[in-house]
């Protein structure tokens, strides 16, 4: 998941999108200052250990 943080005339906005791209397609067209943060979650599969 991708969060776009935005700060704009002391508001702050965050919006959440699946992929990459469309996170940095919206980011181009949006004012103030803003922020593009991947979240991961620790227990998707691929942080997962099998067990001997």
């Amino acid at each position: 998941m991708w969060i776009i943080t935005c700060y704009l005339d002391s508001n702050i906005s965050m919006f959440e999108f699946n992929t990459k791209q469309e996170a940095k397609d919206q980011l181009k067209d949006m004012k103030g200052y803003k922020i593009l943060s991947e979240v991961v979650y620790f227990n998707d599969p691929c942080f997962q250990q099998e067990l001997s």
